[in-house]
């Protein structure tokens, strides 16, 4: 038996109980997590903003430690030091086809199977596919990605979602260049992630956008040239910081279709607008066809940040052995299980960097 965070069904609060994790299956590995980032996807998830089996064991940003592999495995082995991947590829759909593995189908199957049960029998769900809220867990083989030395391995949890995010969202889609300007909206975890990868990418000016004001410390320690407190002048500072013309690039790590909006009309002719954000279906962004055409500005959603975590995670652990990527700086409060219902309300009222449970 297990202590894990259990969501019994949608709006429920999460109670904190012991599971009964069995042990792996065929290509299946188990794992000993040493500690998980608090998403606002798992949010999303407990809320029914996205949709999740319940009830389940949230959670998907983790990092642990291998106990156990399923026969045919071999990726992995037990001892080694693994990030979760919660969308993991096929490599056989069109997508994986196209050698773009964050659009991959089947990458979300994991988290239609019941994976464990409690106490009185009754199945459990694992959110996304890796249930990282718990003491240990069981994945498919390709969820488990062997973590890079160098990297201590409770904020190498931080991989595996909001700095791939971050990342990937500067250098995939955004594709920020040496010498340009970038605005990031909201300050939570892959906002600050997304700031230091356009820090590292050389952005010249770096405009971190947040309602809080109290955000601005954060922001500016993981290299934010500029902060501006949202409000419905926002594209209009920007622009004024910026010359007039408005950033290069700008990213959304909101979801929110005002802020959508927002980032477009912050962005400069000619531009990038990159959305991380995921908001509900009852969020409709609307243009009108002259301005798409006369302002000629790029929006594009991006999933996952567009990353392949097998190719990027060993780049990322380069820049954090450097010194130039720092985890530490995304993470504002270490919990245990039973804080993840205040880390939620501490998102909800916009709070604080990235929560980490750590075991």
């Amino acid at each position: 038996m297990v202590r894990a965070a259990v969501l019994p069904a949608v709006n429920a609060p999460l109670t904190i109980t012991e599971i009964d994790l069995p042990e792996p299956g065929p290509g299946q590995v188990r794992i000993r997590l040493a500690a998980a980032g608090v998403c606002h996807s798992d949010l999303s998830l407990s809320n029914g903003t996205l949709r999740q089996p319940a009830p389940a064991v949230l959670g998907h940003e983790g990092a642990g430690t291998v106990t156990a592999v399923g026969p045919d495995v071999t990726s992995v082995a037990p001892g080694d030091r693994v990030v979760l991947n919660w969308a993991p590829s096929c490599g056989d759909c069109h997508f994986c086809g196209l050698a773009e593995p964050w659009l991959c189908v089947n990458s979300g199957l994991a988290a239609n199977a019941p994976y464990a049960t409690t106490a009185d029998g009754t199945e459990l769900y694992p959110g996304l596919g890796t249930a990282a809220f718990a003491e240990e867990t069981v994945v498919p083989a390709r969820a488990a990605l062997p973590l890079p030395d160098g990297v201590p391995l409770a904020d190498a949890a931080l991989l595996g979602c909001a700095v791939l995010t971050g990342w990937g969202a500067v250098h995939h889609s955004a594709r920020v260049r040496a010498g340009e300007s970038v605005a990031v909206f909201g300050v939570g975890g892959v906002g600050l992630a997304t700031i230091q990868a356009a820090r590292i990418a050389g952005a010249a000016a770096i405009v971190a956008v947040d309602v809080s004001p109290a955000k601005e410390e954060l922001a500016r320690a993981a290299g934010a040239t500029d902060f501006v407190t949202a409000g419905e002048d926002t594209a209009r500072q920007i622009r004024k910081l910026t010359g007039g013309v408005g950033t290069d690039a700008a990213v959304e790590c909101v979801g929110r279709a005002d802020t959508i909006r927002t980032a477009w009309s912050a962005t400069r002719r000619g531009g990038r607008t990159t959305v991380v954000g995921i908001g509900g279906q009852e969020q409709q962004v609307t243009f009108s066809a002259l301005e798409l055409f006369y302002f000629g500005r790029t929006l594009s959603g991006c999933v996952y940040g567009n990353s392949d975590p097998a190719r990027d995670l060993p780049v990322i652990a380069g820049h954090v052995r450097s010194g130039a990527l720092d985890l530490s700086q995304l993470v504002t409060d270490r919990i245990g299980l039973d804080g993840i219902p205040a880390a939620f309300d501490a998102m909800l009222a916009g709070k604080g960097g990235r929560s980490l449970v750590v075991f």
